[in-house]
């Protein structure tokens, strides 16, 4: 990702898709949540000003189904699991959005939005009397490269139901579910339900941040369909892009498989800090991979990432160091350059193996940059994320 805001424009406006909280925080979110945490920062270090909001999807159908499945309440079940994501970003130094804003919480924001796209004549119903659900004509939705038969797979795979009969289109998709026995359910323009994925994320966007913000983030598993489903729900409202630029991160995989709640093979931030890894050195071995790349966790990578946090905290013990400007400046381009954390680390490494002598002032200028550019407090407490000064 080059910069995604023009030179001039001081409010860097950020959308990030969050979680549904029923599994968190595992590394993969983890790993997205930093990328989006690298771009925030750059931005701020170049000066913008930073509008970053996030969503969480409290109520959904997976988070339905693990509460029955555990006999746990679904409300209960989804503020434990939020108050535990933020906990782990906090943990973490990944600045937090502000605001961040559940599903339930936004209902009318969402039930008003229903009702600007139902006067487009996009909208219509599918299914028996009953419980005839409400869909998007997505005629016309970009692709994202794929051809229309890896798109209905992938539609398949991430939620969607391509052969539900009484569709338009078969990438058409669910904005609001009508009421059905034992479902939590609320009023709205389009009768008593609960809305589908994607209009939530775009109704939240749209409404904080307004028409072609500047970057929706989120894993590479949402390029599609759920980014291209928010940006044509938008774009029918307000005739104008969604989002001007994308942030998509890489998967993490663990035992051969990517990291999924549905094969089980999650290693949770919570549970490491737990066991007593540092929570730095859970942060360096995240950047040490750029946040586009996919990639796979072992545990030797975190044994890793300690040695090289001590290296670094015992050259910015010494009584000087090489330029600081210098290597800000150098962290600074790599940064400017698709976010590559990765070479900023080397960076590092090469400036640790130099310390001991030069500049006294460069060990603390060096920490401030650290902290700032790549949110790694090595100095004293790691206390609430920080911002660029």
């Amino acid at each position: 990702m080059r910069h995604p805001v023009a030179a001039g424009q001081r409010l860097a406006r950020v959308y990030a898709c969050g979680i549904t909280p029923y599994d968190a925080t595992h590394l993969g979110h983890a790993f997205t949540y930093l990328g989006v945490d690298l771009l925030n920062r750059a931005l701020l270090d170049a000066g913008h000003e930073l509008q970053y909001v996030q969503n969480v999807t409290d109520v959904d159908d997976p988070l339905l189904e693990r509460a029955e499945a555990t006999g746990t309440d679904w409300q209960e079940l989804a503020q434990q699991q939020t108050d535990l994501f933020r906990a782990d970003m906090t943990a973490l130094r990944v600045i937090p959005p502000d605001p961040y804003l559940g599903v339930v919480e936004s209902l009318g924001v969402i039930g008003d939005y229903l009702r600007q796209l139902h006067a487009t004549g996009r909208l219509y119903q599918v299914g028996d009397p009953e419980h005839p659900d409400w869909y998007c004509d997505m005629t016309g939705i970009d692709l994202a490269g794929l051809s229309p038969a890896e798109a209905l797979a992938i539609f398949a795979e991430r939620g969607g139901d391509p052969d539900r009969p009484g569709k338009r289109n078969p990438l058409d998709c669910l904005v609001w579910r009508m009421a059905r026995p034992g479902e939590p359910a609320w009023k709205s323009p389009l009768g008593e339900g609960r809305p589908g994925w994607h209009i939530e994320c775009t109704a939240i966007a749209v409404s904080t941040l307004g028409a072609a913000f500047d970057v929706q983030a989120g894993g590479s598993d949402l390029a599609f369909p759920h980014h291209p489903m928010c940006a044509a729900e938008a774009t029918a409202l307000t005739g104008q892009p969604f989002a001007q630029s994308y942030l998509h991160a890489g998967m993490v995989g663990y035992d051969g498989e990517k990291m999924s709640k549905s094969r089980g093979n999650l290693v949770f931030v919570s549970t490491l800090l737990a066991e007593g890894f540092d929570p730095m050195a859970i942060r360096l071995a995240l950047l040490a991979h750029h946040y586009r790349d996919d990639w796979e966790f072992g545990y030797p990578e975190l044994d890793a990432a300690q040695r090289r946090l001590d290296t670094w905290r015992v050259a910015l013990a010494a009584p000087a160091g090489p330029d600081a400007e210098l290597f800000r400046t150098r962290v600074r381009k790599a940064l400017r350059d698709d976010l590559d954390a990765p070479r900023a680390l080397v960076l590092m490494d090469e400036w640790a193996g130099d310390a001991g002598t030069g500049d006294p002032q460069a060990p603390a200028q060096i920490a401030a940059t650290l902290d700032a550019l790549l949110g790694l407090r090595l100095a004293g407490d790691a206390g609430q994320p920080g911002e660029p000064g």
